[in-house]
């Protein structure tokens, strides 16, 4: 008992350095328990990756071909580090036949594309950027047909990954949802993807799968990261500095769009069976001596535009890609046009909101859907769009609806999540 109160007089004798040991003890042992944690997740993946490893292949079969895009400079340098501890040796268990393509700047992504030979799936390994540029280089290719039924992963590496909610569940663990991306891959289930084309008067068209931004809130959003000293209120700090500046700030554009196109019934996979011996051949006979006459070729209607000039806070295009799954009567993109009369607190209400969602439509905004549109701008001052994320110079373009162009790979659980959520 003395050599206990000797202890505890000691470590109030010198309370500064004792509480400075325990502040250090305590975030040791957090740390090691975090990197247990972690080693635990790679261990369950693994074994479930080695499964489909284990399973048996015919002699004349070959071994899944996988491509993997990676970008090294996402997540500040850390995303090499991160695909080689926790999403390649699922994929090198699972017995595929990786190939790895590291990208060393910025738009090289889209140049590796067009050299790209054809493989079995297609591995995106980054952030929105380096997704927006494998879309991009893969559909400018002259035989992006035959390519775009290629299907892709998307494993989440960078420091904004948009598109990852719609296919698998987020967590604040980042080995978890590599792990979960990968393992999505290898169970091989995938859901279409609109993609939008966003075309320029002189450059090639750019390909996006989140949508496109541009006015006041988009501007704001790009400058937040000056504020970061502000702590939690950096987001309210910058749009208010940002009214100090300049208010009301409205842009104008003109904005031509076609109505949405009615969704064509899905084919089904299902073969049907073959019909008996004797029905073919009465069915050849019939067609023989009464062949069937062809319907004459129908005449394709004009396009109708319908025109609209708007002044607005912020006009934003999306796709309907954060429910892959719903079903829909129509293929339609969403414009949202916010109001341009908003008071300074709605202004930084809103904008808070859409540090969480970028593409979020405020109650007021006029919300429309289309399946093509127009939008031009004016000469001087335009600013800039985000696209995906990523910053173009805005200029007049065209923004054209591909419904599900592409198939990405999905977890089960989160499918099932999202078809719920649907009904």
């Amino acid at each position: 008992m003395a050599r206990v109160v000797k202890v505890l007089r000691t470590l109030r004798n010198h309370w500064k350095k004792s509480t400075f040991a325990a502040c250090v003890l305590s975030y040791g042992g957090h740390w090691l328990y975090g990197k247990h944690c972690d080693n635990v997740l790679r261990r369950e993946a693994c074994l479930e990756a080695r499964e489909f490893g284990r399973q048996l292949i015919s002699p004349h079969q070959q071994l899944t071909k996988a491509t993997v895009i990676l970008n090294p400079a996402a997540s500040s340098g850390k995303a090499s580090s991160l695909f080689e501890k926790n999403a390649a040796p699922l994929l090198h268990l699972a017995g595929m036949e990786v190939k790895i393509v590291k990208t060393d700047f910025e738009g090289q992504a889209k140049k590796l594309m067009e050299l790209m030979e054809q493989t079995d799936m297609l591995i995106v390994a980054g952030g929105d950027g380096t997704l927006q540029e494998v879309i991009t280089g893969l559909l400018r290719r002259a035989d992006e047909v035959s390519f775009s039924g290629t299907p892709i992963g998307f494993i989440p590496l960078g420091s904004q990954n948009s598109l990852s909610q719609s296919l698998h569940f987020q967590t604040e663990n980042k080995v978890k949802d590599i792990t979960a991306a990968t393992l999505a891959i290898l169970k091989g289930e995938t859901v279409p993807l609109d993609v939008l084309q966003i075309k320029g008067e002189k450059e090639q068209p750019v390909f996006a799968l989140i949508g496109l931004r541009w006015g006041a809130f988009r501007d704001v959003a790009a400058s937040i990261s000056k504020y970061w000293y502000l702590g939690p209120v950096k987001t309210m700090a910058a749009h208010w500095f940002s009214s100090l500046k300049s208010w009301p700030q409205v842009h104008q554009a003109s904005l031509s769009y076609q109505a949405p196109t009615p969704r064509p019934p899905e084919e089904s996979t299902v073969k049907p069976p073959r019909p008996a011996l004797i029905y073919r051949i009465i069915r050849r006979l019939k067609n023989y001596w009464n062949p069937p006459v062809p319907e004459p070729p129908k005449e394709e209607e004009p396009e109708r535009w319908e025109e609209l000039q708007i002044s607005t806070v912020e006009l934003s295009i999306k796709t309907n890609n954060r429910n892959p799954v719903a079903k829909r009567s129509e293929d339609s993109m969403q414009v949202c046009v916010e109001p341009e009369t908003m008071t300074v607190g709605e202004f930084i209400n809103i904008g808070r909101e859409k540090a969480g969602d970028p593409m979020l439509c405020s109650q007021r905004g006029q919300n429309l859907e289309t399946s093509a549109c127009h939008l031009t701008l004016p000469q001087e001052g335009a600013g800039f769009y985000n696209i995906d994320n990523e910053q173009y110079e805005a200029v007049p373009v065209e923004v054209r609806l591909l419904p599900r162009k592409l198939r990405f790979f999905c977890s089960q659980e989160r499918r099932q999540q999202l078809l719920s959520e649907a009904h």
